[in-house]
């Protein structure tokens, strides 16, 4: 069941991670960003106020996206069915079973 659900987490995460970054490099800061690249095209877009309003909303909602797929993903990351010193331990004893049993050791004797 955790599989089923962690692929696409994983997607809208990856998703919401990206477009956060776009959202925040197109916010014009007081340095300017990469708001300044757009020139006034946002403001002209959104209007003078409206532009700060959308994108400052448009952060919010993609910020707690993303933290919630975090959390989410640690969650179940966490709570898997076997520890993962239990899957190195079983790892561990199936190969020990696979390899052939080591060779007789030489005698040493002195001549």
């Amino acid at each position: 069941m955790v599989e089923v659900i962690h692929t696409p987490l994983v997607v809208v995460h990856v998703i919401a991670c990206i477009f956060l970054m776009l959202v925040v490099l197109v916010q014009p800061g007081k340095g300017g960003g990469l708001g300044a690249f757009t020139g006034g095209g946002a403001q002209q877009v959104f209007g003078g106020r409206g532009a700060g309003n959308f994108l400052t909303r448009t952060t919010w909602a993609t910020a707690t996206i993303f933290f919630s797929t975090s959390i989410t993903l640690a969650y179940l990351s966490s709570s898997a069915d076997e520890s993962l010193q239990k899957r190195a331990n079983a790892a561990l004893e199936k190969s020990k079973q696979k390899l052939p049993p080591p060779p007789a050791p030489v005698s040493s004797a002195k001549k």
